[in-house]
């Protein structure tokens, strides 16, 4: 029996062990999809020991970028974007194992956020510098669009504070998308802290969040009159991207 998995920290929350043993029980596919909630990256070259059947891997928060260290090679977008969130197992002469790593959230976001763009969509605010970020701020360049980091603190040029958010940048800035875990299930009482009231029927709200369904960042953009999405068809896309990138 083939095996998968996730390595993250924590997995509570995670959607991927559900969807893919559903897909593998209603199709009839021999394998399994574990997750392997593991405290430190260092763990990580344990689990490939314990684990002969591993097929293939994603990777969540918190080491979409620390895991690269221990791949063998990276596909064009990982190495672009510098994190990863798939791996390909490769295994050659005498078995031995080569390590790739993928990107399937490029696939997953831009596909799903490119029918909402619309001509006014020109700059977006991007909230928070994970690995998640990175592959969003990758899709939206593609695409056209200027970019500008929001983080707590301050990284480089191309970021600023919450606090700097003014209401002329608000207006310049027409799509804005939470990569940060703020609002998530439990904490649905929570949303980033950017100035709400400059909101417009113009601009667009996305969330890589899918738990609560409709987060506050969400609902106070309707409450303004913004197109809002959440993260659960990008989620669904980047899993099936997944399981195309192993099975090639």
């Amino acid at each position: 029996m083939k095996k998968y998995g996730l390595i993250g920290y924590p997995l509570g929350h995670s959607f991927s062990k559900n969807f893919f043993n559903e897909k593998f029980q209603s199709e009839d596919i021999d394998a399994e999809y574990v997750n392997f909630e593991i405290p430190t990256i260092e763990d990580f070259p344990k689990v490939i020991a314990a684990n002969p059947n591993l097929a293939g891997m994603n990777v969540t928060i918190p080491y979409k970028e620390k895991v690269i260290s221990y791949l063998d090679e990276l596909d064009k977008d990982a190495a672009a974007i510098g994190a990863v969130n798939v791996i390909r197992f490769e295994r050659g002469k005498n078995n031995k194992l080569k390590l790739v790593g993928y990107n399937s959230d490029v696939l997953g976001f831009s596909r799903s956020i490119e029918p909402l763009l619309e001509s006014h969509h020109k700059k977006a605010l991007i909230l928070g510098t994970g690995g998640a970020s990175k592959a969003v701020n990758y899709v939206l360049k593609q695409l056209g669009l200027d970019t500008l980091f929001v983080s707590r603190s301050r990284h480089n040029d191309n970021t600023i504070t919450y606090e700097e958010l003014t209401p002329e940048m608000m207006d310049e800035y027409k799509v804005i998308v939470n990569c940060t875990p703020v609002g998530m299930y439990p904490k649905a009482d929570l949303c980033p802290a950017i100035p709400y009231e400059c909101l417009t029927p113009k601009h667009l709200l996305y969330d890589l969040l899918y738990n609560p369904n409709t987060t506050l960042f969400m609902k106070k953009g309707e409450d303004q009159g913004a197109v809002v999405k959440n993260g659960l068809e990008m989620l669904l896309l980047q899993a099936y991207g997944a399981w195309e990138i192993w099975n090639r």
